[in-house]
């Protein structure tokens, strides 16, 4: 275990941790690992949802029963709506996504996995996702899973960042270094 709070520092990584030794022992990984992710796109794609988790104005009680409603409402694994309430209630709801994000990452890093977030210009399709899984697997090897966000200020085109590599094949940087190369050409 002293091993695991090296990888898992602070706040979130204690909660991810102890969610982690739960949800092993109750062998519900994956499902508990897929309502996480639910839940962290929830945060990410609702405004409100995402004022409540990070409010200090929001009583803790009245986030603990708000989250409830949520969790129950998306169908979540049981150790995932106890998880979420306990976080609510001891006041620690604003580091949610955090703990998410480190409760992921564990689990990837467990079972051998790497993650690559790919940032694009448009949202992409299962099969791009899968197609860009496959070759970021034949550059790097092993088990690479991948996080998609979307930034259309890129124009078209991707940044892929697989640990501390980036690669960038956006449109927006490449018109940047060309705008770059024709200055210098002056």
């Amino acid at each position: 275990m002293a091993g695991d709070e090296r990888t898992l520092g602070g706040l979130a990584g204690r909660y991810a941790s102890a969610l982690y030794e739960l949800t092993d022992e109750a062998h519900a990984l994956d499902a508990v690992a897929e309502d996480l992710r639910g839940l962290r796109r929830l945060i990410d794609e609702s405004k409100d949802l995402e004022k409540l988790v990070r409010s200090p104005l929001i009583d803790s009680a009245e986030k603990a029963a708000a989250m409830q409603q949520v969790l129950e409402q998306s169908g979540c694994h049981e150790l995932v709506k106890r998880f979420v309430v306990v976080a609510a209630r001891n006041g620690r709801l604003f580091v949610l996504p955090q703990m998410i994000d480190a409760f992921l990452a564990e689990l990837a890093r467990r079972r051998g996995q790497v993650t690559a977030d790919v940032i694009s210009a448009r949202e992409l399709n299962a099969q791009q996702q899968t197609a860009v899984a496959e070759a970021l697997n034949q550059k790097f090897g092993g088990k690479i899973s991948v996080r998609v966000k979307v930034d259309p200020s890129l124009i078209g085109g991707m940044i892929v960042r697989v640990g501390s590599r980036m690669i960038d094949f956006s449109l927006k940087s490449k018109l940047q270094r060309l705008q770059l190369a024709m200055k210098g050409a002056q």
